[in-house]
C-alpha cells in the first residue's frame, strides 16, 4: 500500500490511478488528519507527501514521522514545488527517502518509488555493525553507545553506517558527500564537516572514533 498525501484532488487521483496501473496499491488523502487516521488502520510500505498542505505542512509531518516508533522506517518521497532547495535540502535532513521536484511526470514517480522500495529491501537485511563502544544495527536503523540508544538524523546515520562498514578506510569531503546525499547533490563540502561535528557530539566518548585526516577527509578507527 502507498498513501498519496495531496490536497489537489486532480493530482491526488492521477497518482493513485498510475500506481495502481503499475501493479500498486494506492490510497490518497488530503492533509495530515487524514494520514494519521490512516496509518491507524494500515502502516503503508511508502507514502508520498506533498510539503505544501493546509493545516500541518509535509516538513511538520515528516518530522513527526520519523520520530515515532511505528512510522520511523516508512520509506518518504516528498513532492516540492520547483526550485524549492532549502524545502528539499530540510525534508532530506529529516529523513526523506528521495523528493520529486514539482510538476513531474507520473512515469517518473512510479520510477522512484521503485528506486526507493528497492533500496529499502536491501537496507532492511539486517546487519550488525560494531566498533568499540558503539553498534549499528542497519535492519532497524539504531545506532547504540555503551547499550544506550543514541538518535541520529538520516544524514548522521549514513555517514556513520559509512565509516563503520569501512574501519580504517579515508574518505575524502566529497566521496561522504556523495555517499550521503547523492551524485546530484550541489552543495559544499563544509556540510560534511558540520554533520561530522554533530555526530562526534552525539556520540559522546565514541566521538573521537571519528578521525580527522589534514588535509583528506575523515576516517574511523578505535584505539584500544
Amino acid at each position: 500500500m502507498i498513501f498519496c498525501v495531496e490536497d489537489d484532488s486532480s493530482i491526488r487521483d492521477l497518482m493513485i490511478y498510475t500506481l495502481t496501473s503499475a501493479g500498486f496499491e494506492a490510497r490518497g488523502v488530503a492533509c495530515a488528519d487524514e494520514l494519521y487516521a490512516a496509518l491507524k488502520e494500515t502502516i503503508p510500505q511508502l507514502i508520498m507527501l506533498d510539503i505544501m498542505l493546509p493545516g500541518e505542512d509535509g516538513i511538520a509531518i515528516l518530522k513527526r514521522l520519523r520520530g515515532q516508533a511505528p512510522t520511523a522506517n516508512i520509506p518518504i518521497i516528498m513532492a516540492t514545488a520547483k526550485g524549492t532547495e532549502y524545502d528539499k535540502v530540510i525534508g532530506l535532513d529529516l529523513g526523506a527517502d528521495d523528493y520529486l521536484a514539482k510538476p513531474f511526470g507520473m512515469m517518473e514517480m512510479v520510477s522512484r518509488v521503485r528506486a526507493v522500495l528497492r533500496r529499502t529491501e536491501q537496507k532492511n537485511q539486517a546487519k550488525l555493525l560494531l566498533a568499540g563502544d558503539l553498534t549499528l544495527n542497519t535492519g532497524e536503523h539504531t545506532v547504540f553507545v555503551g547499550g544506550e540508544r543514541v538518535q541520529l538524523t538520516l544524514k548522521e546515520y549514513e555517514l556513520l553506517q559509512k565509516f563503520m562498514a569501512n574501519p580504517g578506510m579515508v574518505f575524502t569531503r566529497d566521496q561522504l558527500l556523495r555517499s550521503a546525499w547523492g551524485e546530484g547533490y550541489v552543495g559544499e563540502t563544509r556540510t560534511v564537516d558540520v554533520h561530522i561535528a554533530t555526530l562526534r557530539t552525539k556520540l559522546g566518548v565514541c566521538g573521537d572514533y571519528i578521525e580527522t585526516v589534514r588535509g583528506v577527509g575523515y576516517r574511523m578507527e578505535v584505539k584500544l
